[in-house]
């Protein structure tokens, strides 16, 4: 699949546009421009039709947010999502999505997007104008590699995605494995199980029963009872006890 086609320009090689961004931090009003974003900097930028829409929220920006210890330490400074929404809209969303390992820049008057030349007319959705899905490197406000996504009917989603761009930057560059673990506060073995994926440097995601999850949801999910529940790759692996005889057979 091309990177790029024939309706949305190729900027490979040319500076990304000048332009200010009005950002709402706090309770305060504050302007970033393009220098204060690119300059001196390696920088991963994606762009989506909009904040909340749905494979903006289950996979584009979720990826690019898990993934972002891998891309620096393979030599990028930051990775910013650019949606032509308010910063009202993105701030609200970035929080929702817990998506601390993102800077959000709203886009609100299109400026950025349409120097791009990728504003598009999404009148038929009630949206208006909005931004055609892409990603791209930029190297101190220089755009190195672009990946536009196909000029296809609806939203395409092939080529812009985390996944894409990282083996573009790094192309030998390891992933953690997903872990999620089931557990109950206060509970030893859980402390247990937790331990063990720190100390194999094994980033995971903690499902806190009464917080996170039912006792049903465990039920359904696992077919057990009992916490800790761990996964890894989405292999069900068990208790502490399972583990650590997950790992000692490493």
């Amino acid at each position: 699949m091309s990177e790029t086609n024939a309706k949305f320009p190729n900027r490979e090689g040319q500076t990304v546009p000048n332009v200010t961004f009005a950002i709402r931090d706090g309770e305060d009003w504050i302007s970033k421009t393009t220098d204060d974003i690119f300059a001196g900097k390696n920088i991963v930028v994606f762009s989506l039709p909009g904040a909340f829409t749905p494979t903006c929220s289950s996979t584009h920006l979720p990826r690019y947010n898990e993934l972002a210890d891998v891309f620096k330490s393979n030599g990028i400074d930051g990775i910013v999502c650019i949606s032509v929404n308010d910063t009202f809209v993105m701030n609200a969303w970035a929080q929702d999505q817990e998506a601390s390992n993102i800077e959000v820049l709203p886009d609100g008057n299109g400026e950025f997007t349409d120097g791009m030349g990728l504003l598009v007319d999404k009148n038929d959705l009630g949206f208006g104008k909005r931004s055609w899905r892409y990603s791209m490197l930029v190297k101190d406000k220089v755009i190195d590699k672009m990946f536009i996504e196909p000029d296809l009917p609806g939203d395409p989603f092939e080529v812009s995605d985390a996944d894409t761009m990282l083996k573009h930057v790094a192309p030998d560059a390891v992933c953690s494995a997903a872990v999620s673990i089931f557990t109950k506060p206060n509970c030893p073995f859980c402390t247990k199980a937790k331990a063990l994926l720190s100390q194999h440097k094994m980033p995971y995601e903690e499902i806190a029963m009464g917080k996170d999850a039912s006792s049903l949801s465990l039920r359904a999910v696992t077919g057990r009872s009992t916490v800790p529940q761990v996964f890894i790759d989405g292999q069900h692996i068990g208790g502490s006890d399972d583990l650590e005889a997950y790992f000692n057979a490493q």
